[in-house]
């Protein structure tokens, strides 16, 4: 289940078949060196003589420096006086690059053991999580990340699983991605030590992307339009059972429209009944809500690029607004952002993240925000600087660390950037590949993309 409403996958294919040339890869990393233990000469002290001369010699310089030897070498008014220079290591201790910023977080590598391409995530807990992608594979970590241990169901090396749900250690549900019988979930209650097939879609129309829970019990699946409508799933057993929706609530899908399987976050919820499923491929890029469980929806179009299939929006990540009013910030401008906030918000805060996938292609205003529970939304006034395929909002453990209650982070191939006021602007915060995130109350994040690659989130 994610982490109730903060989660989704990544990787986007052309909206159906990833081909593995999706994405541009980076790896680079930056490099930060400490000292290491000084193992020069020791300094031997002057002796007596050779000490009284020096000292006599500094007192001479210093009233030489006091007094000018004539008026017009006083100093000039107009120049400033020089300021002390502060070490690097100094200041960096105190901020970012001397923005007055806390220093920011980093992603530590884990060895996942395997080398598929991981497009599923979910984060229990600090010590819990699971990840599912290429091949069937389905790991698991009960010890932070310091073991990752293959729990992948047997029979299953020709799925392509893109999202994963896992309510604690033991009980978990994976959804397979592709047309007709090849959309699929699996649940385990046993940590992955069995599995059972929980569904099979039989319709060749249908192409299911993304799974995500309300709580233990309540969820929904996602398929591209069927008839020119999303299809949704619902269960209320925990994910044994499912059954499809009637669609007459769901408005009709644009032309070319459908749902991106890239990182498990084109369908998202926040609170008991609340729910949001991203689009793209159409003329314009949309965010659908419903507010009683995927019964019926209302969309809305967002200011991300769109009017092309490697277009539009690939991850949302939503927080109810009891989890925001609870985040304050006592400083002066904080207080006026709170009252902003207060006087817009009538619903869920949230953010959608996305672009153009293909490489090499410009991504502008590729996220945006909502305070009132995806009614409207706002363009970031400082996007990401490419395409993002994962959002996640920052548990409270993190606030103080990064300096702010509403942060939050944008992953994708190029990189991870991080957002310290509720998505307006964003600044880059890391160059590794990633497709997607997700975070746990207690303060447990992990990312994992191309690879095998996972990483946790560090100090």
């Amino acid at each position: 289940m994610r982490r109730l409403g903060n989660k989704r996958r990544t990787v986007p294919t052309t909206r159906k078949h990833d081909t593995g040339t999706v994405h541009s890869h980076s790896h680079s990393h930056s490099n930060v060196t400490s000292a290491g233990p000084d193992t020069g000469p020791p300094h031997r002290p002057p002796s007596a003589p050779r000490r009284t001369a020096q000292l006599l010699a500094v007192a001479l310089t210093a009233l030489a420096s006091a007094v000018p030897a004539h008026a017009s070498e006083a100093p000039d008014p107009r120049t400033p006086a020089p300021v002390p220079a502060v070490s690097a290591s100094a200041s960096e201790s105190a901020d970012t690059l001397g923005t007055g910023q806390p220093p920011l977080p980093g992603w530590r590598s884990q060895d996942s053991g395997v080398t598929v391409r991981l497009r599923g995530l979910a984060a229990v807990d600090r010590r819990t999580a699971w990840a599912a992608g290429s091949r069937g594979t389905v790991l698991r970590t009960t010890d932070g990340g310091a073991h990752w241990r293959t729990v992948s169901p047997p029979g299953t090396a020709d799925l392509e699983f893109r999202d994963i749900e896992a309510f604690d250690a033991r009980r978990a549900v994976v959804l397979a991605i592709g047309e007709g019988e090849a959309s699929r979930m699996l649940r385990t209650e046993d940590g992955g030590a069995t599995w059972t097939e929980v569904f099979r879609n039989t319709d060749p129309r249908a192409f299911y992307d993304c799974v995500a829970f309300f709580d233990d019990r309540r969820g929904l699946a996602m398929s591209d339009p069927v008839d020119g409508k999303y299809r949704i799933l619902s269960t209320r057993d925990g994910g044994r059972s499912w059954r499809v929706l009637p669609d007459t609530g769901m408005p009709p899908a644009l032309p070319g429209e459908a749902g991106f399987a890239a990182s498990g976050q084109c369908l998202v919820t926040s609170g008991p009944r609340d729910v949001w499923l991203a689009t793209g491929g159409g003329a314009r890029a949309r965010v659908l809500r419903s507010t009683d469980r995927g019964h019926t929806w209302r969309a809305t179009e967002l200011s991300l690029p769109a009017g092309d299939p490697a277009r539009g929006v690939f991850a949302l990540a939503f927080r109810d607004s009891d989890s925001e009013s609870s985040d304050r910030d006592s400083s002066d401008r904080g207080r006026e952002r709170d009252r902003d906030r207060d006087r817009d918000r009538d619903g869920a805060q949230g953010i959608a993240v996305g672009g153009d996938y293909r490489t090499g292609q410009p991504s502008p205003d590729a996220a945006a925000t909502t305070r009132d529970g995806g009614r409207s939304w706002r363009p970031a006034d400082r996007p990401p600087p490419a395409y993002r395929s994962g959002a996640a909002w920052l548990p409270a453990p993190w606030a103080h660390r990064v300096g702010s209650r509403h942060a939050a982070l944008a992953v994708g191939p190029t990189g991870t950037d991080l957002t310290t006021d509720g998505g307006r602007t964003w600044r880059p915060m890391d160059t590794g590949s990633y497709d997607t995130v997700d975070c746990a109350p207690d303060g447990g994040c992990w990312a994992s993309g191309e690879k095998g690659r996972v990483a946790r989130l560090t100090r």
